[in-house]
């Protein structure tokens, strides 16, 4: 829930402390919070506490006769932390001219004359007006996490990615370009109330700011996972399914095991919906006519496999695997190891490194790999490029041409049709912004501490252009480094299953069934494959779905079988 906005009231005077909050509650306190404090300097104190925590100011009453910092000096101070909060002066009569003044040099909105009673009479017409004119311009802040960082940091781009690909909702400061970024960050390295990772000196960003003001510098993505509530342990040792990726093959897994009643556990090493979680507009998606984001489809999929009662563990990597008798043994990053009847492998792909001079160093400083949602408000009014002609790279193309001033598309091939999906194509094409260029290439990034330009290759001519980001879509390698020599895969790292497991004399190589593997079957009975990760499947989402709820069928049979 939204916290209410505060009127906060300060006297030195007990008695009066008491009379102003009784007063300002009993009229107020059903739509604002409010607080009392004893002296200006408590005051700034309680002030710093509800900027930290991104809580709204409506109204400061203070007192103007008080030691250590009068009403007009703590008010002076104030602005800095509550700029938008009516500001009034409770003043004695002998007061007047000092409060009159304090208007011009503290820009005071009003000042009541002690005693104010009745409340009625003297108090709560001129509070109304002020509360009115500040509701008129209030903007409600945002309640999630927010994120204080800098634009070409690398471990910044990781924990928006990160938060952006987990669907959760944050807010982006910028230390270069915000002050209240520059503020927020200075409050926490100041400390208050003793939060986690406050009040410790310098704090190294990205410094992740939560609802209730505490905040973690620099996190690892697991201690983050496990702050924002994602679940990063399993709660038992053994399962029926194990499935390893939890992109659109391994939540079809999921879901259908989980249905159907297998004890699942889906890992994930970074966040659930693999490379689709990125796609802007899946248009070709069955039954969905209008298309969907690949966000939503993600964020549809894990509520079903949750509903099942499928487990999902993100963050979680696993390292490690090995066959034990009939059980599949799985070791994970975090130390543990988790057993299973049967395993899926669904890990899908990740993009091919972009071997260019300078791209290494530049990688989360302008270069990305994938389509980044996190990036596309900082792109705005920027010269955007992207490198690749699949679907990826078209869908991302439409998306930030949203954003930015210019679009372009960079492609080897002679044309889009080669590898893009027509309904893409023809999306590209009706938009001004976007550039497709044909037989191009990138040869060379530049940059100091971010990317700055990039060296185009078209025609045996070569040029450079300014450009601060710069998006990789480049064909795909598997994931499968974790597995070793466990299954057989191709040359490239693909897993082998079913009738393309290598031979000899008929039968599968060393393989101890009097049945063949299966469709989906590794060279290890009770080890599937499915999706991107496996030998020639179809790199579409759809195909996916559907390998993941075949994988299951599969699952059944071997589990009938032992």
């Amino acid at each position: 829930m939204a916290a209410k906005p505060t009127l906060l009231t300060i006297d030195d005077d007990p008695e009066v402390l008491r009379a102003v909050e009784r007063d300002l509650r009993r009229k107020y306190g059903e739509r604002y919070r409010v607080m009392r404090a004893d002296s200006g300097r408590a005051a700034l104190g309680v002030l710093e506490e509800l900027k930290r925590r991104g809580d709204p100011v409506a109204l400061l009453l203070a007192d103007q006769r008080m030691p250590e910092m009068s009403g007009v000096e703590f008010l002076e101070q104030a602005i800095r932390l509550a700029p938008s909060a009516k500001r009034v002066l409770l003043t004695a009569y002998a007061d007047t001219d000092a409060a009159i003044a304090a208007i011009n040099q503290v820009r005071i909105h009003y000042y009541l004359m002690k005693p104010w009673d009745p409340p009625e009479q003297n108090l709560y017409p001129y509070l109304n007006d002020l509360l009115e004119d500040w509701q008129q311009t209030f903007r409600p802040p945002f309640e999630g996490i927010r994120v204080i960082g800098n634009r070409w940091s690398p471990k910044a781009h990781r924990v928006r990615d990160f938060l952006g690909r987990n669907l959760l909702p944050f807010h982006w400061l910028d230390l270069d370009t915000s002050a209240e970024a520059r503020d927020l960050l200075a409050m926490l390295e100041k400390g208050g109330g003793g939060k986690e990772g406050a009040g410790g000196g310098t704090l190294t960003a990205p410094v992740v700011v939560f609802p209730d003001g505490s905040a973690l510098a620099d996190p690892e993505l697991l201690t983050l996972g496990e702050r924002v509530g994602l679940r990063t342990r399993a709660e038992r040792p053994f399962y029926d399914l194990v499935v390893v990726g939890a992109g659109p093959a391994g939540l079809a897994a999921a879901v259908y095991g989980a249905s159907e009643g297998l004890k699942t556990l889906l890992v994930e090493r970074e966040a659930p919906g693999g490379q689709a979680v990125t796609s802007s507009n899946i248009e070709n998606y069955l039954g969905f006519p209008s298309g969907l984001t690949g966000q939503d489809l993600t964020r549809r999929a894990v509520m079903q496999a949750r509903r099942f009662g499928a487990e999902i563990l993100t963050p979680q990597e696993v390292c490690g695997a090995r066959a034990n008798g009939e059980y599949r043994v799985l070791t994970l990053s975090s130390g543990g190891e988790i057993s299973a009847r049967v395993l899926l492998v669904a890990t899908g792909v990740q993009y091919r490194r972009f071997e260019v001079p300078g791209a290494e160093l530049l990688t989360g400083r302008g270069l990305y790999y994938g389509a980044s949602m996190s990036e596309g408000q900082s792109c705005r009014d920027e010269d955007v490029y992207l490198v690749g002609g699949g679907n990826s790279a078209g869908q991302a193309a439409v998306f930030f041409a949203q954003y930015a001033r210019q679009v372009s598309i960079l492609v080897r091939g002679q044309s889009l049709a080669e590898s893009m999906s027509q309904y893409l194509i023809d999306q590209i094409a009706a938009i001004d912004n976007i550039h497709v260029m044909t037989g191009t290439k990138v040869t060379a990034v530049v940059g100091t501490d971010h990317l700055e330009t990039i060296t185009i290759a078209c025609g045996g001519e070569e040029r450079t252009v300014p450009t601060t980001s710069l998006f990789i879509f480049i064909g795909a390698e598997p994931r499968t480094d974790w597995i070793g020599e466990l299954v057989e895969r191709d040359e490239f790292g693909f897993i082998l299953t079913g009738p393309d497991l290598p031979r000899a004399g008929g039968r599968v190589k060393s393989w101890p069934l009097d049945r063949d593997p299966y469709l989906l079957e590794t060279s290890i009975p009770g080890i599937f494959s499915a999706g991107d990760v496996r030998h020639q499947s179809v790199k579409r989402v759809a195909s996916a779905v559907g390998e993941g709820s075949i994988a299951v069928q599969f699952t059944h049979r071997y589990l009938a079988e032992t």
